[in-house]
């Protein structure tokens, strides 16, 4: 079994108080904030959970590391449970600001601005479920994380494939880096994977049909691989529609 340092001395108010939810409210109010977290005898002093006045928000999930002092949050919307921010800081204080603006329903592009390690993860939220946002919203996500990744090949597929109309009017999701597509948003993907295109480390590509099917080929970039991929979608493939659970 690991052993974890004395949370007393990573993290002595919050060991003060005893637990977060009752740390972060005391900061909270320190700075004049009214962060309405719940505390209970069963709270922890690793995890807390913020409430919100969005009804398409989830809570804010703050946590702690258990190795060094640091403190983590993401806030996912509720209907795919995917983030939409996150963030990790050593200063609570900033904790505290980011759970107020998630609990006052603050836009996500002003949440950074109330407190400045939180990370936006690119997608948007879309309260109407309008499936033709959420493709869009999961696209932006998709082109951010490529763009901050080491990887330049994984990078130009997702930009090519968002370049391909057939391609960008799916949904899109990963697995082992690997770019599949749905035709039905989150929560409820679709089982036909139809084609996924594969980057590799030694600057080339490959493309099946489904994620372990028929092998189609192997490109030397990442336009053809896509190329590959949009011609070898069913003729009659109209755009993403949504995935209710």
């Amino acid at each position: 079994m690991p052993t974890y340092p004395d949370p007393a001395v990573l993290y002595p108010e919050v060991a003060a108080e005893g637990s977060l939810a009752a740390a972060l409210r005391a900061i909270a109010v320190e700075q004049g904030l009214s962060v309405p977290v719940p505390v209970t005898e069963s709270s922890s002093l690793y995890g807390t959970l913020v409430p919100t006045t969005v009804p398409h928000r989830e809570e804010l999930k703050v946590s702690a590391s258990y190795v060094e002092r640091r403190w983590f949050i993401t806030g996912c919307e509720r209907d795919q449970g995917l983030a939409l921010i996150q963030g990790d800081t050593l200063d609570l204080a900033q904790v505290a600001r980011a759970a107020q603006a998630w609990h006052d329903g603050t836009p996500l592009t002003d949440i950074p601005q109330a407190a400045s390690f939180v990370e936006l993860t690119g997608r948007f939220e879309v309260p109407d479920r309008d499936p033709t946002r959420l493709v869009e919203s999961e696209w932006r996500h998709l082109l951010k994380e490529a763009a901050e990744v080491s990887w330049p090949e994984y990078h130009a597929l997702i930009e090519a494939a968002y370049a391909e109309p057939r391609l960008r009017q799916l949904y899109p999701f990963t697995s082992h880096w690997s770019l599949r597509f749905s035709t039905k948003t989150r929560p409820n993907l679709s089982g036909d994977v139809l084609v996924c295109l594969h980057p590799r480390r030694d600057k080339d590509y490959s493309v099946t049909l489904g994620y372990m099917g028929q092998d189609l080929g192997e490109t030397a970039t990442a336009e053809e691989a896509v190329s590959l991929a949009a011609r070898n979608l069913p003729a009659d493939l109209g755009s993403a529609t949504y995935g209710a659970a």
